[in-house]
């Protein structure tokens, strides 16, 4: 159900607004009771099993009378496992060092000043995101503990569940006495609602889209706030000369089977010619059990009789599905400017048992995320050691690569003096 035709609702302004007076006293709060918080919200979530199971149901209902992708249906779908991932992401939130008010770089300038870098919170960071419900308590519970206000904006798809979880959330701060406010779920599902957020550069730090790549550079598009993001995950894997063969497959099945439909999947299989014959066929037997479909260049399609031709189109392709193009490369430099024409910046993976080869490919690939002999799949927060992640950016700036606390945190300079003056000194401005 929409609630975009209720008058009684406050406006987005006034919501980013009683987001940002939320943010200056979450930005105080210590780490004992932010992690108190946040065990709450495990707790909360859990206990709220119920509601938020009844509202994902109204939800699944609605992706299947809209014919939703099977991708994002099962983004979408929630059940006991995986809100208890939810808590546990939650909880493991909470056991991370805290990363606010940290200081580092001190050092001394010959004017006797004392000069280090604090971390502080950005304030106010806006989620756009599609049908993922886990988002909702994965964005709050970062944000919250790197010491900011949140807005979240998920899609129509998954409205009842945002609600749900959102409200569970909520009963944690009631629980503390922390503004409600602190972590705030639009409440619409109308469109105008969300270029409307993008202009509210006066109340919100920083946006981060997530979702498909139309709604990405939608946002790009028409924000004044900054934009952390990343189009599309198209991920390869570079089976080498000198790569372990077996390695590689398991490679290649579990990047593109375990599960299909998201940004760390692989797409693009590249294959050094020296093994292409030895590892193809057994590679395609394997993949086809498990309904991959191959689309293959043409020394390809030599090896293997009766895959589809890839195109240019395929190769700069993220399926989100069961589909893999292939290509046969000449050598490392080959596959390496294939990585180049069709990457996204995202993950890269690598097999092979050569260490120059290894290197070379982690100097030289440009991608957030650089495995060798690791599946593409660990291109993830939680599985890199960060808890769980607020997105994956391909922006470089200011972060690159799966986002956790530390990248919802900047810095400022802190000086300590004992009464230094300028006027003594020369002037390097």
């Amino acid at each position: 159900m929409s609630l975009s035709a209720v008058d009684t609702l406050p406006s987005t302004e006034e919501l980013a607004a009683a987001a940002k007076a939320a943010a200056r006293h979450v930005a105080t709060l210590d780490t004992a009771t932010k992690n108190r918080v946040l065990e709450r919200m495990a707790d909360q979530v859990l206990a709220h099993e119920e509601a938020i199971l009844e509202a994902n149901a109204n939800d699944l209902t609605y992706a299947r009378e809209h014919d939703l992708s099977d991708a994002m249906t099962d983004r979408l779908r929630l059940d006991r496992p995986r809100l208890e991932k939810m808590a546990g992401a939650l909880r493991e939130v909470a056991s991370f060092t805290d990363p606010v008010g940290e200081v580092s770089e001190v050092r001394r300038r010959p004017s006797g000043i004392e000069v280090g870098r604090m971390r502080i919170p950005l304030g106010v960071i806006a989620m756009i995101y599609e049908a993922r419900p886990n988002v909702t308590s994965d964005a709050a519970g970062l944000c919250f503990k790197a010491g900011n206000a949140v807005i979240l904006r998920g899609g129509s798809e998954a409205f009842h569940s945002n609600h749900a979880v959102a409200a569970a959330l909520h009963a944690a701060l009631a629980a503390e006495g922390i503004d409600p406010a602190a972590i705030t779920l639009l409440p619409t599902t109308d469109r105008a609602a969300i270029p409307e957020l993008l202009k509210l550069n006066e109340h919100i730090d920083l946006v981060i889209p997530r979702g498909g790549e139309g709604l990405i550079r939608f946002v790009d598009e028409h924000s004044r706030i900054p934009v952390i993001k990343h189009y599309k995950g198209v991920c390869h894997l570079f089976v080498d000369r000198a790569a372990d063969l077996a390695i590689a497959r398991d490679l290649a099945i579990d990047g593109k089977t375990s599960r299909p439909g998201v940004c760390n999947a692989l797409e693009t299989l590249l294959v050094h010619h020296d093994v292409a014959e030895d590892f193809l066929p057994g590679a395609y037997r394997a993949l086809s059990q498990l309904g991959v479909e191959l689309r293959g260049c043409d020394r390809t399609r030599a090896i293997l009789s009766g895959i589809a031709a890839a195109t240019d189109d395929d190769y700069a392709a993220e399926f989100l599905d069961l589909i893999l193009a292939v290509r046969v490369v000449d050598d490392y430099a080959e596959a390496r400017d294939h990585i180049v024409r069709f990457g996204s910046n995202h993950t890269e993976v690598i097999a092979t048992n050569d260490l120059p080869t290894a290197r070379c490919f982690t100097r030289e690939v440009d991608a957030s995320v650089v495995l060798v002999n690791a599946s593409s799949r660990f291109s993830d927060g939680g599985e890199l050691g960060l808890g769980a992640e607020i997105g994956i950016s391909t922006t470089k700036l200011h972060a690159y690569g799966p986002m956790g606390l530390e990248a919802l945190t900047t810095q400022k300079f802190v000086v300590m003096g004992a009464g230094e003056t300028r006027h003594s000194l020369p002037d390097t401005d």
